[in-house]
């Protein structure tokens, strides 16, 4: 049995709990007011009031909160890291900057990074995928407990590498949101309505997970409204890291464009 410190039991995070708790794991969850701590508990796991508290003699800490902010605020100004014991991991899901993941593992910790690609209905059925990036023995440590939820487990590189391959992914994704959209509008434009395009072209050659996905949405918009405010903000994460490193989405940038709101 793993004891498991866990921070951002919300809509990715509780199924993960579950998961974990299901699992035999031992885990403490932040609650920071009565109906938090009540969901938590009713997940299965203890509840606790602060953030030293979750990570007291914790064998790993996963955080899975929204943004990169809430990662800095979390690990960063706060007193996470240094009530971890020596030894333990600290994991997080969050989709980031590498630089915050460095940053955190500044403070004298093991961190990975393991952004998931995927929903709470993914992590619910133990099938999420996980772009981890860390050194060999951390990951090692902890992949019994990742696998509680995660399947595949993909480590692709140091620690900040699980990072950059989510945020190509997700540029990859809202590309190829955009594409869809554009060949809506290509299609009106030739007298094809939507529904007769999305019920067509997942059985052609251009089918794909995303058309699939819009198609089932039953409209491009309806589908953008879905992910929108998830995916512009990892988008946000992969402008600033592109441009950190001196890069630019080249071809991929006005697709993009066409695949988020605004």
């Amino acid at each position: 049995m793993t004891r498991v410190g866990f921070v951002g039991a919300g809509r990715m995070g509780a199924p993960m709990v579950r998961r974990l708790v299901e699992a035999g794991h031992e885990v403490r969850a932040l609650g920071r007011t009565p109906e938090k701590r009540a969901d938590i508990s009713a997940l299965g796991a203890d509840a606790a009031t602060n953030l030293a508290t979750v990570a007291d003699g914790a064998d790993a800490v996963i955080v899975c909160v929204f943004t990169d902010d809430q990662v800095r605020r979390v690990c960063l100004q706060s007193d996470l890291v240094d009530a971890m014991p020596a030894g333990a991991v600290l994991v997080v899901h969050t989709t980031s900057s590498p630089r915050t993941v460095n940053a955190i593992a500044a403070r004298g910790v093991d961190v990975i990074d393991a952004p998931v690609s995927g929903g709470p209905h993914d992590i619910a059925g133990g099938e999420v995928t996980l772009f981890v990036g860390g050194d060999d023995d951390a990951v090692a440590r902890v992949r019994p407990l990742l696998s509680a939820y995660g399947n595949p487990i993909l480590h692709v590189g140091k620690r900040g590498a699980g990072q950059l391959v989510k945020l190509v992914n997700n540029t990859l994704f809202a590309a190829q949101i955009g594409l869809i959209a554009e060949s809506v509008r290509l299609g009106a434009g030739l007298g094809i309505s939507e529904a007769a395009l999305l019920e067509a072209l997942p059985h052609g050659s251009a089918s794909s997970r995303v058309l699939g996905n819009v198609a089932r949405a039953g409209s491009a918009e309806a589908f953008i409204d879905a992910v929108d405010d998830f995916i512009a903000k990892d988008i946000e994460v992969v402008r600033q890291t592109v441009a950190e490193l001196g890069g630019d989405l080249g071809a991929l940038n006005e697709l993009v464009n066409a695949g988020l709101k605004g």
